[in-house]
């Protein structure tokens, strides 16, 4: 049994992080990933770990100061804020903002009257701020009536990221079709690029999105259904995409997973009328995805991917465990999420993608910056 509680652990490591901005590295914006990395870590049954993980966190790559609030936002006046949407430079802005709004109404209230206003611009910074949000969400939910002053604040900087990084795609996705998801992942064309796809190819691609083929036609193609089913059959797609795909840089389809999931821990606290709207935008950003980060359907929809494990496959708890002595946050956070999936949906593919991704990743004290990565934006 862990020494500490969840909630011990998550309120701690906030404090820890309190001085980080949001965003870190050198000539790159990368999403802060630290509060959801410790969050997840400790969902995993590591909370004795959390503290230790947190310093090596700040230690692998600088982060950005925190961003000073300079422009009054006022909620009340839709012109002015939608204003500010996607301007990083008023992120600090946002989190005064969001701060007012959780100081004078329960986190729920705020969170079911901004999420229909954010949920266009979802794929902001590869979909962290969603992600950061929802990890968020799921601290104030564990902490029942009374919320720790640092959860309330990281709720009001997962939010404030969203907005300060609201990125819409081109279109209107709509639930109006009549494939299921695995179909509709099957029939999205993709784009073969010759030599395979180049740093910086990715970031063509979304800038280029509307124009390339099949993409406009497959934001209707999914058929009605309940959100949390569709929640599944995405989180299980896209853990066969990961599969699938051992030759595409290893972080950015990780969010194919995550943002799903991430999903999955707020439904439960919106209003069932946005369920659908926020489903579909899901479908558009992993089109997006696809479109961008592959050229081919590789392995996607086979068994190869089993001849990559091992005799004798680890149990879940020992793929905690491993997440966490891994320690690069995208794998933790991963691990989470297919390890939660995988208690919904038992399907192989979930801890086998999890166990991929600790393998194409290297460790977060791997040299290299974070885990030795690349850049995880496109």
């Amino acid at each position: 049994m862990p020494s500490i509680s969840y909630r011990d652990a998550v309120n701690d490591a906030l404090e820890r992080m309190d001085d980080l901005g949001y965003e870190r590295g050198q000539g790159v914006d990368l999403a802060n990933h630290g509060p959801m990395g410790a969050e997840a870590l400790a969902v995993l049954g590591q909370e004795d770990e959390v503290a230790r993980w947190v310093g090596r966190y700040r230690r692998a790559m600088e982060h950005h100061e925190p961003p000073a609030a300079r422009f009054a936002l006022d909620p009340a006046d839709e012109s002015c804020w939608r204003s500010a949407l996607g301007d990083v430079g008023r992120a600090g802005d946002w989190e005064r903002l969001f701060g007012r709004e959780l100081a004078e109404a329960h986190w729920r209230d705020v969170l079911a009257r901004w999420w229909p206003r954010l949920i266009p611009g979802l794929f902001a910074g590869l979909t962290h701020g969603l992600i950061r949000t929802a990890h968020a969400v799921r601290g104030l939910y564990a902490a029942g009536g009374e919320p720790a002053g640092f959860q309330l604040k990281e709720l009001a900087r997962g939010l404030a990221y969203w907005a300060a990084r609201y990125t819409e795609l081109p279109g209107r996705p709509r639930l109006r079709g009549r494939y299921a998801l695995s179909a509709a992942v099957a029939a999205l064309p993709r784009v073969p690029h010759e030599g395979g796809l180049a740093p910086g190819t990715a970031r063509e691609r979304l800038d280029g999105l509307g124009r390339l083929p099949g993409y406009h036609e497959a934001l209707e193609w999914l058929a009605p259904e309940q959100a949390p089913r569709l929640l599944s059959e995405m989180t299980v797609q896209f853990a066969d995409v990961y599969l699938g795909h051992p030759e595409v840089y290893p972080v950015p389809l990780i969010h194919g997973v995550t943002a799903p999931a991430a999903v999955r821990l707020v439904l439960p606290h919106l209003p069932h009328e946005v369920h659908a709207q926020t489903v579909a935008q899901l479908w558009q950003v992993q089109a997006a995805f696809l479109l961008a980060f592959t050229v081919d359907r590789r392995d996607e929809g086979t068994s190869v991917w089993r001849s990559q494990l091992p005799d004798a496959p680890p149990s879940m708890v020992e793929l905690g465990g491993r997440a966490a002595e891994h320690g690069d946050e995208h794998v933790i956070k991963f691990t989470e999420a297919c390890l939660r999936e995988y208690a919904l949906r038992p399907d192989p593919r979930y801890p086998a993608a999890a166990l991929a991704a600790q393998r194409r990743i290297p460790p977060l004290d791997g040299g290299g910056g974070v885990g030795g990565l690349r850049p995880d934006t496109p």
